[in-house]
């Protein structure tokens, strides 16, 4: 990663990254980090599987960022409908690593965070 880009670019990049491999199978080379999992809530999950797939795509090419969404610049929330589901958010939160058991203290450093992004229909948020 460029040491060009601010502290908020970065974090926006592994985001993108993150939510670019949603739904996805995910093999990593020996350099690549691990960036972090993708939940779906109860509400998500009970959706059928046309709609987790499309729920799936819209978080991929997600890009209406706006100052209401995202205040920071981190690309690490958003909100999109369904048709025949409603509005669902996604959101990213950062943890030190894999065990989820603290937050990172540096989430534009990928050694020092791992990325659970989060699906959820509105109603659960």
């Amino acid at each position: 990663m460029s040491p060009r880009l601010s502290r908020s670019e970065r974090i926006a990049k592994l985001n993108d990254q993150l939510r670019a491999r949603v739904g996805l199978p995910v093999f990593l080379g020996a350099n690549e980090p691990d960036l972090g999992m993708v939940i779906l809530t109860r509400g998500v999950t009970s959706l059928t599987p046309g709609q987790i797939l499309e729920a799936w795509m819209q978080v991929r090419r997600f890009s209406d960022f706006t100052d209401g969404n995202d205040p920071y610049g981190e690309r690490d929330f958003g909100g999109f409908s369904i048709e025949g589901v409603g509005r669902l958010f996604w959101k990213i939160d950062y943890y030190a690593d894999s065990t989820c058991s603290a937050g990172s203290e540096d989430p534009a450093d990928p050694a020092r965070s791992y990325r659970v992004l989060t699906i959820m229909l509105a109603e659960e948020y």
